[in-house]
């Protein structure tokens, strides 16, 4: 059976952050051909061409590129800041398509959760997050669309997705990810 390497970049660095925990949920489903693990973004210094044109990058953008490489497809789990992405997830997508035609998410398949506390889902988020994947060259599941509002009813106190119509949307999304995402990776791997 082949295993596909899906990495999880969560848009948020907060201890408490409530898509941490969902890309948790995500983790502690059963695998099969798919293989998730969260990469670190919290550690990359902003991005600065003159690292690359120098010929001496930081040490975690190295580390962070060559995860990049290994995976097969991603997922994007993030929150909402003033209606588009937190700037630790645009920057973690500027480090990992630079330098300048060595663009470590070329033809990766994608997918995109995005929450906010508020009712809409973190639709602005959702939405900025596809043009800068377009660019970079990340096929994007169009459906189904995941925005999870009002997340914070969706925790429950042990700090999990604990709302049976969450996890449910969650795992049907996976499944769905999982389906669309095997069909681009085999054309790809056929060419």
């Amino acid at each position: 059976m082949s295993i596909y390497n899906v990495g999880i970049f969560v848009g948020s660095l907060r201890k408490e952050s409530f898509n941490k925990k969902i890309a948790q949920f995500i983790l502690d489903q059963e695998e099969s051909k798919f293989s998730y693990r969260m990469i670190d973004i919290g550690d990359l210094p902003l991005y600065n061409q003159d690292f690359d044109d120098a010929g001496n990058p930081p040490a975690s953008y190295t580390r962070f590129r060559q995860e990049v490489a290994s995976l097969d497809a991603v997922l994007f789990v993030t929150a909402e800041y003033n209606r588009s992405i937190p700037a630790v997830l645009k920057n973690a997508i500027d480090v990992g398509s630079r330098p300048y035609g060595k663009n470590k998410w070329d033809g990766k398949p994608g997918a995109i959760i995005s929450s906010s506390t508020g009712v809409y889902g973190g639709f602005g988020a959702n939405h900025h997050l596809r043009q800068s994947l377009v660019f970079v060259n990340i096929p994007t599941m169009q459906q189904p669309e995941a925005y999870l509002g009002d997340i914070g009813s969706c925790i429950g106190p042990s700090g999990t997705v604990e709302l049976a119509k969450t996890k449910d949307f969650l795992r049907s999304f996976k499944t769905a990810f999982e389906q669309w995402a095997e069909r681009i990776i085999h054309t790809k791997r056929q060419n």
